[in-house]
């Protein structure tokens, strides 16, 4: 089992990009994971929110495995409280699936990305910019494995 992080883009902040690469190391430890940056589409300015939207999807679906659960970071997806997380990705394991978890572009997904997703999973009602979700997205599943190993990391 592989859990993926599917990303549109690169981290540009270097602050970023250090703490989310400190999390990559420390999930490692715990499973199999890998983060996968899609590149951004060129000429961007020059299409349209639906292009942008389809140009990526076409990308997102190209590198997700047939049998992968995938997972879509959305707003309109389920929010869950750390504990909860940790016995949703508990499930998700335990059913011995590789997981990709993806994290779109700025406008979101295409419609064939949403039919291909099997779970939506937001992190808050609040918007955030898809660079600091990365961030909370990798410090969350960092968290859920503590939580699964009973770990001290986490405090109730």
């Amino acid at each position: 089992m592989t859990l993926t992080l599917l990303l549109v883009g690169k981290t540009t902040d270097k602050n970023l990009a250090a703490l989310i690469e400190d999390y990559h190391g420390r999930l490692k430890h715990y499973l199999n994971f890998r983060m996968v940056v899609l590149p951004e589409l060129k000429n961007a300015k020059n299409l349209t929110e639906a292009q942008q939207k389809q140009a990526e999807g076409k990308m997102i679906l190209s590198s997700i495995d047939a049998g992968s659960l995938v997972v879509l970071l959305d707003e309109r997806g389920r929010e869950y409280r750390s504990i909860e997380l940790s016995r949703q990705m508990e499930k998700w394991i335990g059913a011995g699936r590789n997981i990709t978890m993806v994290v779109g572009g700025p406008y979101g997904f295409s419609e064939e990305v949403y039919a291909r997703a099997n779970e939506m999973l937001s992190l808050s009602k609040m918007t955030f910019s898809h660079q600091m979700v990365r961030l909370f997205l990798i410090e969350q599943l960092y968290r859920a494995m503590t939580i699964i190993k009973q770990e001290k990391y986490h405090h109730e």
